[in-house]
């Protein structure tokens, strides 16, 4: 495959963006809606095929809360290995959601328990 600089410049900033995309958990469809485009146009986007102008990268880098300049110059593998607030904030919902269940099962253990201790007191 011959691409020309332009065409590689292309395909490095889509796959950045798509690894923003990733990192913030959204699909094309996210992103396309909050640009305002369609799902084809951002997968272009995405893939290098569309050449993005100034203006569209300012709203990509609007949407993902981040400067121009990080998605022009990050390598994508240099943004998939910092850890996003997403993906912290995930880990603790997570750990949150571990700890509702136990405090759930005890609950409920309790609760059998209890009626346990009701009805050998009524027997």
């Amino acid at each position: 495959m011959n691409d020309t600089p332009k065409k590689k410049t292309n395909k490095t900033v889509g796959k950045n963006i798509r690894t923003f995309r990733h990192q913030h958990g959204w699909s094309q469809e996210d992103v396309a809606n909050r640009l305002g485009i369609s799902i084809p146009a951002f997968s272009k986007i995405e893939t290098g095929v569309t050449d993005i102008n100034l203006s569209r990268l300012e709203q990509i880098a609007d949407v993902y809360e981040i400067d121009v300049v990080q998605i022009l110059s990050m390598d994508a593998e240099e943004i998939e290995q910092q850890p996003s607030n997403f993906s912290i904030i995930e880990k603790k919902l997570l750990d949150r959601e571990t700890e509702i269940a136990n405090l759930q099962r005890k609950v409920i253990l309790l609760y059998e328990e209890l009626r346990n201790i009701k009805t050998s007191v009524s027997i």
